[in-house]
């Protein structure tokens, strides 16, 4: 079964009252979830991107998911990817906390590639760096220990964001944010590094490899 919605938002005589059509789970259906996992793990992302020509139609949103996750590898031009880029559109508009730019039901960022925890490690990326895309994030880093501390969360809570000179460069396209700063983060099973940071480029759907890999 598949819920329409968050169940965890869901009360429990919610759930029982619920009537959700099942599918019966067969040989495709974990094919094509092998495959992805398999591909998903792999230390880059060739295989995942292979997915895109293969038969996955079992798994009918598993297409779109690949799709998303692909966009949030670094983008030929700004070296960041989706999730972090609409970051940066949010913030130029104004007005903007950190909780703001953290996708969800209600929220003007979409982007659901990831996680709440790991939305929050991208924030602190664009933030706590040599030179940071925006200053104005009293707290950090985005772990569960600042979240059991009232005091750094409501800190950080009220932060107020707005672009540097470089952040707006990157908004704008004319600057890479790696040639600026470090990035060392996992995507998947790949391990993105400046010196082996894979792309994306989504106007054309290619796969660019590091340099020193080829394509």
């Amino acid at each position: 079964m598949q819920a329409e919605v968050p169940i965890g938002n869901c009360a429990p005589e919610e759930l029982a009252g619920c009537r959700l059509p099942a599918v019966r789970i067969v040989d495709s259906h974990f094919g094509a979830a092998s495959m992805a996992w398999r591909a998903y793990r792999q230390p880059t992302p060739r295989d995942w991107f292979d997915l895109l020509g293969a038969d996955i139609t079992a798994l009918p949103q598993l297409r779109q998911s690949v799709l998303e996750l692909m966009e949030e590898l670094p983008m030929p031009v700004t070296g960041l990817g989706a999730t972090q880029m609409r970051m940066l559109e949010l913030i130029s508009v104004g007005d903007a906390g950190p909780f703001d730019l953290f996708p969800g039901e209600h929220s003007r960022n979409r982007r659901r590639a990831f996680g709440y925890w790991q939305v929050g490690e991208l924030l602190d990326e664009l933030a706590d760096c040599p030179e940071p895309l925006m200053p104005g994030l009293r707290e950090g880093p985005f772990t569960l220990a600042m979240h059991e501390d009232r005091e750094r969360l409501e800190c950080y809570r009220r932060s107020r964001l707005k672009l540097t000179a470089l952040g707006q460069a990157v908004l704008a396209g004319t600057e890479d944010f790696s040639r600026h700063n470090p990035i060392r983060r996992w995507w998947g099973g790949t391990e993105l590094i400046n010196d082996r940071l894979w792309r994306w480029n989504p106007a054309s759907r290619a796969l660019i490899a590091p340099a020193s890999l080829g394509s």
